[in-house]
């Protein structure tokens, strides 16, 4: 029954990440301890490995069009490296029911910018002849990149919903263009978070990673295939729907039932 939960809920992420290239990992924890019944200190590197895989699949079709942008992946993915061990040092020293409660606020602040529409190409930083400023930019972004890593090694989440509007907004990517190097940039700090987390990775179920995994990308790399032609917005209000029920049974669980949280 486990693996067949393991294989049900990797293939949700998986979809996620495929179609929207941000917020699906956010589902990663919540679903492998509510869903397959993982101890929170191992469901955090295990969600870390377990997007790392799939953004890594999401990644290889889009590269294939040209659309990731890897000097400013490698920026991003440089500032969050740090960032990263921070968040999970951090994490060690919050109590797992506070860390729930954290975590399902975030979860809120998820939905409800997924519920706001779609990040329009901005291009703040983008000079007269389409290159990036990076000399007005390069503090920004080097801030929201320790923030998403900070954010991946506190929760184990890639930070995918931060990534995409900093690209879109700041950098004047355009949607393709922001997903795909955001998964890029997914991929950079979900390694960086994994490898801070490496004493907790005795704790994994690696049969349930293995099948989680292997679902994720699977589902990921076909729905990156079919994305272009699906509507985005519709699709995002309501994977934003399911992010804001899940965070309200975190909270709940958290708030009630704490004696769940360390089963």
């Amino acid at each position: 029954m486990i693996s067949i939960l393991a294989v049900l809920f990797g293939a949700v992420i998986g979809l996620a990440l495929g179609l929207l290239g941000a917020g699906g990992s956010i589902l990663a924890v919540p679903a492998l301890v509510y869903g397959v019944g993982q101890p929170l200190h191992a469901a955090i590197p295990a969600s870390l490995a377990v997007v790392a895989v799939s953004s890594l699949g999401g990644v290889l079709p889009r590269e294939r069009r040209h659309a990731v942008q890897w000097r400013i992946a490698g920026v991003f993915g440089a500032a969050g490296i740090p960032a990263a061990f921070a968040g999970a040092a951090l994490g060690r020293l919050i109590p797992e029911r506070w860390l729930f409660l954290a975590f399902a606020a975030l979860m809120v602040v998820v939905a409800v910018r997924m519920l706001r529409g779609s990040d329009e190409a901005g291009g703040a930083c983008r000079t007269r002849e389409g290159g990036i400023n990076w000399r007005s930019c390069l503090p920004k972004s080097i801030l929201a990149g320790a923030g998403v890593g900070l954010l991946t090694g506190l929760f184990g989440v890639g930070g995918g919903f931060v990534i995409v509007p900093a690209l879109s907004l700041l950098l004047g990517l355009g949607a393709q263009q922001a997903v795909a190097t955001s998964l890029a940039v997914v991929f950079i700090n979900s390694v960086a978070g994994l490898s801070a987390h490496a004493s907790a990775v005795g704790g994994i179920d690696y049969t349930v990673l293995v099948l989680f995994a292997a679902s994720s990308v699977i589902v990921s790399l076909l729905a990156a295939r079919v994305a272009p032609r699906l509507p985005a917005a519709t699709i995002r209000r309501a994977f934003a729907y399911v992010v804001l029920a899940v965070a309200a049974a975190v909270a709940t669980t958290a708030l009630l039932a704490p004696s769940v949280l360390a089963s």
